[in-house]
């Protein structure tokens, strides 16, 4: 064969080997790019999966920290209303009285004794007037032991009322609306009755817009025993809200006790701590 023509064939041989390995090298790196591409693409479908899982496992955990607070929740109004009626129908209003008596308080001065309740966790208390009336100085004994000096910012000589301060934070009582207390309600009265402190008496509302000593018709008649030291002291419906202070009795009568509606103190507490802090609590 002649050498021109070997020389052709292995050109033609050369050239088709470089073809195929520049075929064979594009192959690969297509192949390759694919691969990435699948790669990527999969990290993609990874990363957005496990966001997808990671955003429905934290709405599962909300949902279900507001279920467990909405049982929480549901069950505390539970016990309030199985308390409610517990004291509506069978007289017995020992979940009350354990949850309001912590906001209760025993008043001894140099002279006498007497009762308040805390109206707000600041420590503002409320009691009659005639229970300071003449003393130098008032301690205010609360229900876990605790005793404190007492400040009197202010009282309404008129419906017997003062306004007393204590340092701290405090478990308050909740008001209620006495103008939607009926005759017959059931009621209950906590207070210091001849130095007996901490004492709960049960009975009914009586009548309601008795006239007082100061000829205005602000008070509930009750048939709750009240005794010299349940002064000041807190009148609880079957809701535990104070619908009234205790205030006096007749003499001489028996089961005989009035207190002040709760909604004619509230406008006189406004007006004193209003007068003497220039704020108003309610």
């Amino acid at each position: 064969m002649p050498k021109r023509k070997i020389n052709y064939m292995i050109g033609v041989i050369l050239v088709l080997f470089v073809i195929s390995q520049v075929f064979i090298i594009s192959l690969v790196f297509n192949k390759r790019n694919e691969v990435l591409l699948a790669i990527t693409q999969l990290d993609k479908k990874l990363s957005n999966q496990i966001d997808s899982n990671s955003k429905d496992t934290s709405s599962k955990i909300n949902t279900l920290i507001e279920s467990i607070t909405s049982l929480s929740s549901a069950q505390t109004n539970l016990q309030k209303q199985l308390g409610e009626i517990k004291a509506t129908t069978s007289s017995d209003f020992s979940g009350i009285i354990e949850k309001e008596i912590k906001g209760v308080v025993t008043i001894k001065t140099d002279i006498s004794q007497g009762t308040g309740f805390i109206i707000n966790n600041d420590g503002f208390i409320i009691t009659n007037l005639h229970v300071l009336s003449g003393a130098t100085f008032a301690n205010v004994y609360a229900y876990d032991g605790r005793i404190y000096s007492a400040s009197l910012i202010g009282y309404d000589n008129i419906i017997d009322i003062a306004v007393l301060k204590i340092k701290g934070s405090f478990f308050s009582l909740t008001l209620g609306d006495s103008d939607d207390v009926k005759i017959g309600e059931k009621v209950i009265a906590i207070g210091n009755p001849l130095g007996l402190s901490f004492t709960a008496t049960e009975g009914i509302i009586s009548a309601r817009d008795r006239t007082g000593i100061n000829d205005l018709p602000y008070y509930f008649q009750t048939d709750v025993s009240l005794n010299p030291g349940n002064s000041g002291g807190p009148l609880i419906n079957t809701q535990g809200e104070v619908i009234g202070i205790n205030n006096f009795k007749i003499s001489g009568a028996e089961n005989i006790g009035f207190a002040l509606a709760i909604n004619n103190a509230k406008k006189a507490i406004n007006e004193i701590t209003l007068e003497n802090l220039n704020q108003t609590i309610f």
